[in-house]
């Protein structure tokens, strides 16, 4: 694979990012109606879209500056603030669709959220985490040698 010259923090963000993206692809929430069949919805609506916000803020932040370095000061406060709304509009789904959706009909109508919406917040959470330090980038093989 040719050398792409991104340092690893923004390459890992830029990854995570990508996740995020594919995340709003795939189901955030699902609806059944007893035995009568059920549908799905993805993350492109309503909370989703604070998602999809978080997305492009997270890899505006990775193509900034020299990308062959860490994160400069602003972009890292953008790369926070990205990752910050992808967890939050994920978190705020997730509590919407665990407070109010099963409660009407009188219980024939049942939502769950999706895998999506949980690919979502694992890669805002995670990308949280890396950009604060908590979780630590891996190092390869090439660089215990040098």
């Amino acid at each position: 694979m040719e050398n792409l010259n991104f340092h690893k923090q923004k390459l890992y963000s830029l990854i995570l990012a990508g996740v995020a993206l594919i995340s709003l692809l795939l189901p955030w929430f699902t609806v059944s109606a007893g035995g009568f069949g059920g549908a799905s919805k993805n993350g492109f609506g309503s909370w989703g879209l604070v998602a999809l916000i978080g997305v492009g803020v997270v890899a505006a932040a990775c193509f900034m500056g020299d990308k062959s370095k860490v994160f400069d000061e602003m972009g890292k406060k953008l790369a926070l603030g990205g990752f910050g709304a992808i967890a939050g509009g994920a978190v705020i789904y997730l509590i919407r669709i665990l407070t109010i959706g099963s409660g009407k009909y009188g219980g024939v109508v049942k939502t769950s959220p999706g895998l999506g919406l949980f690919l979502g917040l694992a890669a805002g959470a995670i990308g949280l985490l890396l950009l604060l330090g908590i979780v630590k980038v891996p190092k390869s093989i090439d660089d215990k040698i040098k």
